[in-house]
């Protein structure tokens, strides 16, 4: 009796050994799993939450060259020093900047207003482009005024209420100009004047139908895709807030 209950308690104790080096097996390959997890999750960049945006400013200008003026702008070659103490060597457009005028009639709904489009013809874009007026400030000239004069010249309408949105630099890899948009609404019509080089085909478009057309992938106009987003997001945010 006595060899047997030995051998039974040797049996158990070997059981609960297996079971035991089964368990820390299982756990051990759980937790390198989960190691293996979090490191495939994790970002070599640091994830900024709350972004604090830091400008910075110019760089210094070591030589420049003008190489190229025209009518609309003037090309020049500048040797820099950036701020970051490097010294390179760029090639930069310099422009007075532009007015964009996101003209809109809310006059048959609030909810789905128009707006003021043109079609015109781009030659370094090979196409027909639709678009939102816009125009380059004269020498001087306040962005305003020139959203105002731009619009009149272009459509006819005139605007009794303007709110200034946003800017953004349209292409900064090697353009200086800077974009101001506008929302033009309260339109009155007048009698288009735009210049001998420029023909528009104007027609008024539903908000839903441009942002449809967005989707689409046929509206490949820049100010006119940021001018039409950042307005609905805002009217958005506007309904978002009278829910509540």
């Amino acid at each position: 009796m006595a060899k047997k209950k030995k051998r039974a308690d040797k049996k158990n104790k070997a059981a609960d050994k297996n079971r035991a080096t089964g368990k820390s097996k299982a756990a051990d390959k759980k937790n390198k799993a989960a190691k293996k997890g979090q490191q495939k999750h994790q970002h070599a960049v640091e994830v900024v939450k709350k972004l604090k945006i830091r400008e910075g400013g110019p760089a210094k200008v070591l030589a420049s060259k003008e190489v190229f003026e025209g009518p609309l702008f003037r090309v020049f070659r500048d040797e820099i020093e950036e701020p970051t103490g490097k010294r390179v060597t760029r090639d930069v457009i310099r422009h007075n900047g532009s007015a964009v005028i996101l003209a809109v009639d809310d006059a048959k709904s609030k909810k789905d207003p128009l707006v003021l489009i043109e079609r015109q013809f781009r030659h370094a874009a090979q196409h027909y482009l639709y678009e939102v007026p816009a125009g380059k400030m004269e020498d001087g000239e306040d962005h305003l005024e020139g959203a105002k004069r731009e619009l009149e010249e272009e459509t006819g309408y005139r605007a009794k209420k303007w709110t200034k949105l946003l800017r953004y630099f349209a292409s900064p890899g090697f353009l200086g100009e800077w974009m101001q948009v506008f929302l033009a609404e309260e339109l009155t019509p007048g009698q288009a004047r735009p210049a001998e080089d420029e023909t528009f085909e104007l027609q008024f478009v539903p908000l839903s139908e441009l942002l449809r057309l967005i989707d689409e992938g046929k509206i490949r106009d820049g100010k006119t895709l940021i001018s039409v987003l950042y307005y609905a997001r805002m009217a958005g945010k506007k309904k978002g807030k009278k829910k509540k």
